[in-house]
């Protein structure tokens, strides 16, 4: 893949950071085990906060992470009879369409407004899990 003066950087750091990334590691994936999805959202607080790594490689670093983490987490979850793939498979197209759309706009928008998108979800969610 070649890279462009403007690509996303990798994670700097020493040996704390990469300590620091594994914890957010285990921390996502504890989250997104647990809820069955979800484990983006501690690991771009850990990412950001934590780990300091620069805004928009945190986000697209959640992205590149959720994948295998809800492989993972999904195959556990089939194992034991929680999930049914015919509720599941008709979102797989919106979601495909969905990632293929964010994927191409995440660049142009400004990290003020990631953050600000972002919260609205998290706010939205909770409201929703509250009611």
């Amino acid at each position: 893949m070649r890279s462009s003066p403007d690509a996303i950087s990798p994670p700097q750091g020493g040996e704390t950071h990469k300590y620091r990334y594994a914890v957010a590691g285990i921390v996502a994936g504890a989250v997104n085990g647990l809820f069955g999805g979800g484990g983006g959202i501690p690991l771009l607080v850990l990412l950001r906060r934590w780990a300091e790594v620069e805004e928009k490689t945190a986000f697209a670093t959640c992205v590149a992470v959720i994948l295998p983490l809800c492989v993972v987490s999904a195959a556990v979850l089939l194992l034991r009879g929680s999930v049914s793939l015919a509720v599941a498979l008709p979102y797989l197209a919106g979601g495909t369409v969905g990632g293929l759309l964010g994927g191409r706009l995440f660049r142009n928008v400004p990290n003020v407004w990631l953050r600000r998108i972002f919260a609205l979800f998290l706010l939205y969610g909770a409201y929703r899990y509250l009611r």
